[in-house]
């Protein structure tokens, strides 16, 4: 008997340890494809914060996206835009601390993130903008991210504009640190990737800074060019273990995916739309299914998880 369990209880490990290495070496095509929340279920909630983490978790997201920048006070925050006018009532609450770009009938004004302290940052309203119900919501930080997913859903942390923000990569992967995530596999139930649109940036997570996560390469349409002959997928294989493409550039050249994996990077495409479903597809269900199925890309991110093919249905505890 207690030999029968002690085989038992090693197997167990051994298939929990297994599952756990390959959710943080990427999606593979021998798994179901990865369903990545795009800044939270962002259609039913505003986008980068709690309500949308967590709804995005109810909704079967294996990874939550958002984005991390730095206050004044070089707090890690979400926030995907550089200046907080668009998702928040900086306008109201501090009026006069905007900066005017360009002259005349052409300039503007924009509240920058990094004029601010987190405490500041802490008195906007982060929700109101999005729906009425959302009246309160703030602004989370990182820590507040990771506690708000922990044991729920994968983090697929984007670094946003990390050129602004000297040093950010180091205190992302302290963050990691102080909470048990920085290694790959050290919680099964929340994996950890990065990602950015920043070449150096992510040269500085893999070999500055010799993070072992999974690291994937954002890459637009406007700059795919370069990155996806031979040479720029070689380049890219010294710094990123995945790539997370502008959906139409797979689109546009559906045989680059092979090309790609063949290189060894998972591909996550980004992004899939009810409100923007591409011309030809029914509806974001059917055009998700077309780049899983018929494309072949490992998943997608999505603003609309609970529309993912094969798991669309969930009801969403707030409505769009």
């Amino acid at each position: 008997m207690h030999t029968a369990r002690a085989v038992a209880i090693t197997l167990f490990c051994i298939v929990g340890l297994s599952l756990a290495v390959n959710a943080q070496r990427g999606p593979s095509t021998k798994s179901r494809p990865w369903l990545i929340a795009h800044r939270g279920a962002s259609a039913y909630a505003p986008e980068n914060t709690v309500p949308a983490f967590q709804l995005a978790a109810e909704q079967g997201a294996d990874y939550v996206e958002f984005d991390l920048q730095l206050t004044k006070d070089r707090q890690i925050v979400c926030l995907h835009d550089n200046s907080l006018e668009r998702t928040t009532d900086v306008e109201q609450v501090f009026p006069d601390r905007f900066r005017k770009t360009g002259d005349g009938a052409q300039a503007t004004q924009r509240w920058m993130l990094s004029d601010f302290t987190l405490a500041e940052i802490k008195r906007l309203d982060a929700g109101t903008w999005f729906a009425p119900k959302f009246k309160g919501t703030r602004i989370p930080t990182f820590a507040e991210t990771i506690d708000s997913l922990r044991g729920r859903s994968g983090l697929f942390i984007e670094v946003k504009s990390p050129e602004l923000y000297d040093g950010i990569e180091k205190l992302i992967v302290a963050e990691l640190e102080a909470k048990g995530l920085a290694r790959p596999g050290a919680d099964p139930k929340t994996p950890v990737l990065i990602q950015s649109f920043s070449a150096p940036s992510l040269q500085i997570f893999t070999n500055t800074i010799g993070t072992k996560l999974p690291v994937h390469f954002l890459v637009s349409v406007r700059d795919a060019a370069p990155w996806m002959t031979s040479d720029g997928l070689a380049k890219m294989k010294a710094f990123a273990t995945g790539l997370s493409p502008e959906k139409t550039i797979v689109s546009n050249q559906p045989e680059l995916v092979a090309r790609i994996k063949a290189a060894g990077f998972p591909i996550t495409p980004y992004t899939f739309r009810a409100s923007a479903v591409a011309t030809g597809y029914t509806d974001v269900t059917a055009e998700m299914s077309h780049f899983i199925d018929g494309v072949g890309v490992d998943g997608v991110i999505t603003d609309n998880p609970d529309k993912m093919p094969g798991r669309a249905g969930v009801v969403p505890r707030y409505d769009p």
